[in-house]
């Protein structure tokens, strides 16, 4: 996740579920559905007998499978069958398992949450602060952080409307952002917070978080100024706008002697639990 990492996994009673959002509909990984349900440690090969025996069957299994980069254990993204839910309805009625009903349920349930949130986006904000809750996150940091996630979505949006490509010059023009605000690149600052999987921002302090905005915030607002376009003028942009919070971070170290990025994270104790302590 990036900040997308939340809702690229769910869970089924303990099972881990990975599923990207394309198409407009989410889209699950068969071979974690296939695990989920058989409690098979070798799910890729069961997977494997399944098709065949799908397409032994008639069924069209190439027609309703999509390759998707998901993230592996390992992790990168790799390109990993996934099926929709209406798929997934029909694969599972090839699994001979007792979970199989209240796994459709689920199913079923996640679709109708998300169409419930594309019709009222109020609740996936709704959702989404009460998962950090249950994470043990305090109200005030919440809300940074929800914010900072709609800061984040208003610059992509603004990279794509001026021509940037997705994915790899994303990830240059923050690392751009990030070096300028904290004199670290995302994965440099991963290590320095010992982390490895985990999403950078779920482990940012208030000032932290805050900074981060401020990085991307002033990066949206010079491009539009500007009327950057393409990657090269907005690389330009990105540049600028870190300076900007990189300069009013190091104002803010001058005058409390204490350095802003931290190498603390919420591995071990909760947030909220860390806020107590430090009053």
């Amino acid at each position: 996740m990036d900040e997308e990492t939340n809702k690229a996994l769910v869970v089924f009673q303990g099972n881990k579920i990975r599923r990207k959002w394309f198409n407009d509909e989410w889209w699950f990984s068969v071979v974690d559905i296939i695990a989920a349900l058989t409690q098979n440690d070798r799910a890729r090969k069961y997977w494997s007998d399944l098709k065949t025996k799908l397409i032994e069957e008639g069924f069209e299994v190439s027609e309703i499978i999509g390759q998707l980069k998901l993230l592996a254990e390992d992790g990168k993204l790799r390109e990993t069958d996934c099926a929709n839910t209406k798929s997934m309805f029909r694969i599972i009625q090839s699994i001979p398992s007792k979970k199989a009903e209240p796994f459709k349920q689920w199913l079923a349930q996640v679709g109708y949450e998300r169409v419930q949130e594309i019709e009222n986006p109020e609740l996936a904000q709704k959702r989404m602060k009460e998962l950090y809750k249950q994470k043990g996150y305090s109200e005030d940091w919440i809300e940074k952080r929800v914010r900072g996630i709609a800061i984040r979505d208003e610059l992509t949006d603004e990279w794509k409307k001026r021509g940037v490509q997705e994915k790899m010059e994303f990830s240059i023009l923050t690392a751009e952002i990030s070096k300028a605000t904290f004199g670290m690149t995302p994965s440099e600052y991963q290590k320095f917070k010992g982390l490895k999987k985990q999403n950078l921002r779920d482990h940012m302090d208030d000032l932290e978080l805050i900074f981060s905005m401020l990085g991307e915030r002033a990066t949206t607002e010079i491009a539009r100024t500007k009327d950057a376009q393409g990657f090269i003028e907005n690389k330009d942009a990105a540049l600028k706008g870190g300076n900007i919070a990189g300069d009013a971070r190091k104002n803010l170290e001058i005058e409390t002697k204490k350095r802003v990025a931290s190498p603390e994270n919420y591995l071990d104790v909760p947030e909220k639990e860390k806020r107590k302590r430090l009053k």
